[in-house]
């Protein structure tokens, strides 16, 4: 456990104070990046910890959110000590003099739900609530109930999603969501209803609204009435962070379009809860100039994404075994080489070893340094096949870097970094037979149905962008000369 020295703990003035003030039982505050939503979530169940047998639990959506390096678990080493609470990260767990109890809970999937029966939860409070599903979160209000004396309550906090059900119905209307009352036209939140309470009833899964309990409660004499309230904020409202930190403004103003508005959006009125994907947004093949020759030197990826299944009269039109090879050499990134091929599974890996073989020859002869990555999908087998290939890699070509990565977040969100250099002209192709059909598939995603060299571009970005130190042509050997390339 790290204890910080003494320090005041309490809410920024604000918004973020508001939140913590709030009278509704149910209080949803955010809406964009930086707010200060996940300390403020923290702070929430410090109003009752002197009281004997009160319990709070904080929800994610899956365990490494709460236990990941700067994450709800390490924040919250800096605040609940001071209250001389005692954490076991093992149960994830916060005791403190009274007997009370904070918890970090979390709910991958919705058949874990059955995890939480028999709980009772007097502050249930949600991370990233656009995260889960409406069934987790109404589900989820059965155990929020209290012996204590302190009333039940439940707190979260979100970024904007428009596909979320906070915002969009269960037939994928935008509009006709949970806090959609909260959410003008254009997507910005309404400040004028900012904090203010309304009223549901949910009956038969529909959820009823009114603008007073009485008002639910003469319609629906044996329901009992919630009162609900969201609150934006922006990384504007969080004075602390852009003093200690002002790169992270700088950040999120250097997102591609669609991730500034989510995350960054109006000063005031947050995130826009309407920015999505669409054709030539994401990417646009204006954005991509030719060059006739890749500088030689630098670090390359050839990241692979591979398919499941092959054409067929039940599928005729299956996804595409696809490897693109990008190289960045100091700021500019090439992509040097994009291949999609449909193949039996049996000849997927020969594929994959013959393309690998060939690169390795390339980058030996341009002094490039070399690494390969592929996508894992989620599931244990896929993870176990991750783990087999790469032994057959490095058995055939001892010293090659190469790793499976985990998929995660959607097709959007693993895409963004290469979008956002995209758009500024970083990235530029190498001029080749495949450049139409590589343009056209970054200019129609996400609306296209076959988004395969996306997948391979964004594993091959990313890899190259964790590298905190690549081998440039002047500053170290090639690590590739010594390799045995075998036959």
């Amino acid at each position: 456990m790290r204890i910080t020295p003494a320090k005041v703990i309490k809410p920024q003035p604000g918004r973020q104070e508001e939140f913590l003030s709030s009278s509704a039982d149910i209080c949803i505050y955010g809406g964009a990046a930086g707010g200060g939503k996940t300390y403020g979530l923290l702070l929430d169940p410090l109003h009752d910890v002197d009281v004997p047998e009160f319990g709070a639990v904080i929800m994610r959506r899956t365990y490494p959110e709460v236990t990941n390096q700067g994450g709800m678990w390490d924040v919250s080493e800096n605040i609940y000590p001071h209250a001389k609470a005692e954490g076991v990260k093992g149960s994830l767990q916060w005791r403190f003099p009274s007997g009370a109890r904070v918890e970090f809970g979390h709910c991958q999937y919705e058949s874990e739900l059955s995890k939480f029966d028999g709980a009772q939860i007097c502050d249930l409070c949600f991370d990233q609530l656009e995260h889960f599903s409406e069934k987790q979160f109404f589900y989820l209000l059965i155990r929020n109930r209290s012996t204590c004396g302190v009333p039940p309550r439940v707190r979260g906090t979100c970024n904007p999603d428009p596909d979320s059900w906070l915002v969009t119905d269960k037939d994928g209307v935008w509009g006709k969501g949970f806090l959609s009352w909260w959410i003008d036209s254009d997507g910005y939140a309404i400040l004028e209803r900012a904090g203010v309470l309304r009223w549901f009833v949910r009956w038969n899964d529909e959820v009823i609204w009114g603008e007073s309990k009485e008002e639910l409660k003469e319609q629906f004499p044996e329901l009992m009435p919630k009162s609900v309230t969201f609150i934006p904020a922006t990384v504007y409202d969080n004075l602390i962070l852009l003093i200690t930190d002002p790169g992270y403004l700088a950040n999120l103003q250097a997102q591609g379009p669609i991730e500034r508005a989510r995350f960054l959006g109006d000063p005031k009125r947050g995130g826009n809860w309407k920015a999505r994907a669409e054709a030539g947004k994401v990417f646009n093949r204006q954005w991509f100039d030719l060059v006739a020759h890749a500088p030689a030197g630098g670090v390359e990826c050839r990241g692979f994404d591979l398919a499941a299944t092959m054409k067929s009269q039940k599928n005729d039109d299956p996804d595409f075994n696809t490897g693109v090879k990008i190289r960045k050499v100091k700021d500019t990134y090439i992509v040097v080489d994009a291949i999609k091929e449909r193949m039996p599974a049996g000849e997927v890996e020969g594929w994959m070893f013959a393309v690998i073989a060939r690169d390795m020859m390339m980058a030996r002869a341009s002094a490039t340094r070399y690494m390969v990555r592929w996508e894992i999908e989620p599931g244990s087998a896929s993870i176990r096949e991750s783990e087999r290939l790469k032994r057959e890699l490095i058995k055939k070509y001892p010293g090659l870097d190469c790793e499976g990565i985990p998929s995660a977040g959607d097709k959007v969100v693993r895409a963004n970094a290469y979008s956002t250099s995209s758009s500024k002209g970083k990235v530029k192709l190498l001029a080749a037979s495949w450049n139409d059909v590589y343009l056209a598939e970054l200019h129609g995603f996400p609306d296209l149905s076959h988004d395969d060299l996306i997948d391979g571009s964004s594993v091959a970005y990313n890899a190259i962008e964790s590298i905190q130190e690549y081998v440039r042509r002047d500053s170290a050997p090639n690590p590739w000369t010594t390799i045995n390339f075998g036959a």
